[in-house]
């Protein structure tokens, strides 16, 4: 697997993978107003705006997962459908968490998305509260539901 910054070329792809891991992992979960306003637009436009912070993995010319930091957040984190149980979650984690760097680190997860919430405690995130948590869409800030994770990296304080 070989991670790299992602490049304007990469948005298309980046986005439509984002859209189609969104729906896999919160379609059911999320309110009917948000999966309304999650177009294939909306994530092209999103993948734009945060292109400087996504790091793209390729396996074999494939994109095979990204994820997306801002500051102590590890903001998105999606896995392709055809490297899902591959084990490529599990070193793409170890890529975004050196990413990160050292310090208490989280993410979000739409309270719901069981399988992305097992994965994250897995990896050694711990469930730290269940929290509003304003997502962007093109129409302005929704609040939904979160499950906080947290994680302590490096070393020791």
């Amino acid at each position: 697997m070989d991670v790299k910054t992602a490049v304007s070329a990469d948005v298309p792809a980046i986005a439509a993978l984002w859209r189609e891991g969104w729906m896999q992992g919160h379609g059911a979960a999320a309110p009917k107003s948000l999966t309304q306003q999650r177009t294939a637009d909306e994530f092209l436009t999103r993948t734009k705006a945060h292109v400087q912070q996504t790091q793209v993995a390729w396996i074999d010319g494939q994109m095979a997962g990204f994820f997306m930091i801002e500051g102590n957040e590890l903001y998105q984190f999606y896995v392709a459908p055809d490297f899902q149980g591959s084990g490529v979650a599990r070193a793409l984690m170890a890529e975004a968490e050196t990413a990160l760097g050292t310090g208490l680190k989280w993410l979000a997860c739409l309270v719901g998305n069981k399988r992305a919430a097992r994965f994250y405690e897995k990896s050694g995130w711990v469930l730290a509260a269940t929290v509003p948590y304003e997502v962007e869409t093109e129409e302005g800030p929704q609040v939904i539901n979160a499950w906080r994770f947290e994680k302590r990296l490096g070393a020791a304080p």
